[in-house]
């Protein structure tokens, strides 16, 4: 929880620094390359983020070979990745010239893939402060500081190198304590047998990640075919500033991996079920409580980000992804136990959101260009056919893991209404006063007025594990 916090107190100097510095047109080109190199990255890492967990809980080999496994895997695919990217850096820059820099971004995918690995390595021992510290800490406050000392070098390639120097600078923090807690390999034979085995093993989850990950960056994907660097630049600081409670459900990982794979072991799936509706509950309650507060004065916190209100147009579409990160958060904590028990049947569910996804944007930018629209107007397209998928895939997912795990999940409860109701009514006569007076006195009085009640009437007993500082029993 204060990673979370840690990392939007962060994001929001960079988004400030590269909507006011950079412009959109800058943002809206790192916007694609960061798109192209994140899902390179996210397939590189073969479903280890969440499948080690499950390596790890096994007996037979030491813990520290199956963790240089898996490094070594990722190693080999970002390899292959990053020479295609580098081959055809169009991927990356589709509607820009390349320069001689941009090339070399496609080295990124490996340091990304890895962090990802050790870091959930790192988890499985109970190990969440090494997560705090390179994805809270080190990488937001390195890619915000960076872009603004390389604005004075150059304004083109600043950003870039910036968000580079960011993944570095995370790899760096992780690699630390993982090498404390795992050691360099020593008396490590690399098994073919084995890594066969893990990538094997690892497939429906590497496609259940890729797709999720997808589910996110799709529309931005799309809407850059039928819109200007400008517009996508916007889009792109909505959907920054609407993930940060996406987010937050990372917080949760730690503690969900390792309390499913161990309750799966022992066959103990109703414990499976309570474990993800508690967290779910949170998860959904903490990403509300945010999509409130920045929703609702939308146009005065994208106003902040650029000059000339450049930005504000982009209201709109963060109300809408807000909406769709509070939909998403039960099909998400749904899935972490889908991966284990159905793993196959997830991955089609999954794949059923994604195509429906795809195909409802293509339809509302179609329709919305054909209508005439403006092009922030057509921005609005993406976001609603993201909502409405979401919907769809949480609907679906919270039955199954419920018929599987045989035990009802329900990740609501009535004191979540009332909190929403109790912030919405202060937020609304917000909005009616000065726009400083929204951001300094609106946003924080609905957040504090939304924590307090969730707080005080939903908070149970057995809800206090979770917020319990977990040991490792080992």
């Amino acid at each position: 929880m204060l990673g979370f916090l840690l990392r939007l107190a962060a994001r929001i100097p960079f988004l400030f620094v590269a909507g006011r510095v950079y412009g959109p047109e800058a943002l809206g080109r790192m916007a694609y390359v960061v798109l192209v190199i994140e899902f390179a990255a996210q397939l590189a890492t073969m479903g280890l983020k969440r499948g080690l967990a499950l390596q790890l809980s096994k007996k037979g080999r030491e813990a520290g070979h199956i963790v240089w496994d898996a490094l070594l895997v990722v190693l080999v695919v970002s390899v292959t990745l990053t020479g295609i990217l580098m081959t055809f850096p169009q991927a990356m820059f589709p509607n820009s010239a390349i320069r001689r820099l941009d090339r070399m971004l496609a080295l990124v995918v490996f340091v990304i893939a890895a962090t990802d690995v050790m870091l959930a390595a790192l988890a499985y021992r109970f190990d969440v402060a090494a997560t705090v510290r390179a994805r809270s800490v080190v990488e937001p406050w390195t890619i915000s500081v960076t872009a603004f000392v390389l604005s004075y070098w150059s304004l083109k390639d600043g950003l870039l190198v910036s968000y580079a120097l960011s993944m570095a600078a995370a790899f760096i923090a992780a690699l630390i304590p993982f090498v404390r807690m795992y050691g360099w390999p020593r008396r490590w034979v690399p098994s073919s047998f084995a890594l066969r085995a893990l990538v094997r093993r690892n497939l429906p989850l590497a496609a259940a990640d890729a797709i999720e990950w997808g589910s996110r960056r799709v529309d931005l994907a799309i809407l850059g075919l039928f819109v200007g660097p400008v517009t996508v630049g916007i889009y792109y600081v909505a959907q920054q500033l609407a993930s940060l409670p996406q987010k937050l459900k990372t917080s949760f990982d730690p503690v969900l991996g390792p309390v499913i794979t161990r309750n799966l072991s022992e066959g103990n799936r109703p414990a499976v079920a309570a474990a993800i509706s508690r967290a779910g509950f949170w998860i959904i309650a903490a990403q509300t409580g945010i999509a409130l507060t920045l929703g609702i004065p939308g146009a005065a916190v994208m106003g902040l980000i650029g000059k000339a209100g450049v930005f504000v147009g982009g209201n709109g579409v963060l109300a809408l992804l807000l909406f769709a990160e509070v939909l998403a958060a039960t099909a998400v904590v749904s899935e972490a136990a889908l991966v284990y028990v159905s793993r196959h049947r997830n991955l089609m569910i999954s794949l059923g959101a994604l195509g429906l996804q795809i195909g409802l944007s293509f339809l509302l930018i179609l329709w919305a260009r054909h209508a005439g629209w403006k092009q922030n107007w057509v921005a609005m397209g993406p976001a609603a056919a993201l909502a409405l998928s979401l919907a769809v895939s949480a609907a679906i997912k919270v039955r199954l893991a419920s018929h599987l795990l045989n035990a009802r999940v329900s990740l609501w409860r009535w004191p979540l209404l009332g909190a929403s109701t109790l912030a919405a009514a202060f937020g609304a006569i917000a909005t009616a006063t000065p726009e400083w007076s929204e951001i300094v006195i609106g946003m924080p009085g609905m957040l504090a007025l939304y924590s307090c009640a969730i707080w005080r009437f939903a908070f149970r007993e057995e809800d206090r594990e979770l917020f319990r500082r977990a040991r490792d029993p080992a």
